[in-house]
């Protein structure tokens, strides 16, 4: 029989936890070479790794979890998972009366989703942020992020109407994703996918829910985020390698995406 773990309970070790009406919000860490058995929780639950890769079995489909990605499990989803490195996670429960308040107004979200860019991002930094600078405005400040991410789990699991992007899209997301840091143009990508870039414009914006340039900028924080959190590289060599002018520009866009500067961000996610 595949074990279901209440509230509040997990295989890791909990650093610290804080429950909300609703909600509940946990630390934990796992230990190196840690194999968790099939299991599944009752609530729903976030997963936002703030460190440490590790894989993840949710029913037949197996993914590898990288720091920073962020998934949602609805209620009694089986998943098991293999920790080859040091994990550390930062772990959102929601709770039943929460989760058909949520369902009121947007999809069912009974289906695992996968957050790993984007605004739903920015939401879980700033809820770890407010989880680890707590005062007496937290819990409404937390519950109020919880919701907008609750918001756009629901949106990326409900997308656009017709599902199947165009092939030529894909092939401009992933020149996207190989070469974010250069000075790509529309023009560029419409003749790599040979497509009018007016077309590709108005199509990319329906897939992803915003234009080629702000996708090229969420890829850029990203991959700085990334470096800030796992490395000791200065700001002005992350800067550079993301794309970015220079140190200021890199901070205003940083800033702009995730509300904190890039030396904010790491001192939450690489504390010395």
């Amino acid at each position: 029989m595949t074990p279901k773990l209440p509230s509040g309970h997990f295989f890791g070790k909990t650093l610290r936890a804080r429950d909300l009406p609703g909600f509940r919000l946990t630390e934990a860490i796992y230990s190196s070479g840690l194999k968790l058995p099939r299991h599944s929780h009752e609530s729903a639950k976030y997963c936002f790794v703030l460190a440490g890769s590790f894989s993840e079995t949710v029913g037949k489909d197996e993914r590898a979890r990288q720091p920073l990605s962020l998934s949602f499990q609805p209620p009694d989803t089986t998943h098991e998972e293999t920790h080859n490195a040091p994990g550390h996670h930062f772990l959102i429960e929601v709770g039943a009366y929460s989760l058909d308040r949520a369902r009121e107004y947007s999809a069912i979200l009974d289906h695992p989703v996968e957050l790993t860019s984007g605004i739903a991002i920015r939401l879980a930094t700033q809820l770890y942020d407010e989880f680890c600078h707590l005062d007496a405005l937290s819990p409404l400040a937390l519950e109020g992020l919880i919701l907008e991410l609750l918001a756009e789990t629901s949106r990326r699991e409900s997308g656009p109407a017709d599902r199947r992007p165009p092939r030529w899209l894909e092939q401009v997301t992933g020149m996207l994703r190989d070469k974010f840091a250069e000075n790509l143009t529309l023009s560029d990508l419409a003749v790599a996918a040979n497509v009018h870039t007016v077309h590709l414009a108005r199509v990319f914006r329906k897939f992803h829910g915003c234009t080629v340039g702000d996708y090229i900028r969420q890829l850029r924080v990203e991959y700085a985020s990334r470096r800030l959190s796992m490395t000791d590289d200065s700001l002005v060599e992350i800067a550079l390698a993301a794309g970015f002018s220079d140190q200021s520009h890199f901070s205003r866009t940083f800033k702009n995406h995730t509300r904190m500067l890039p030396s904010e961000f790491r001192a939450i996610f690489r504390p010395r």
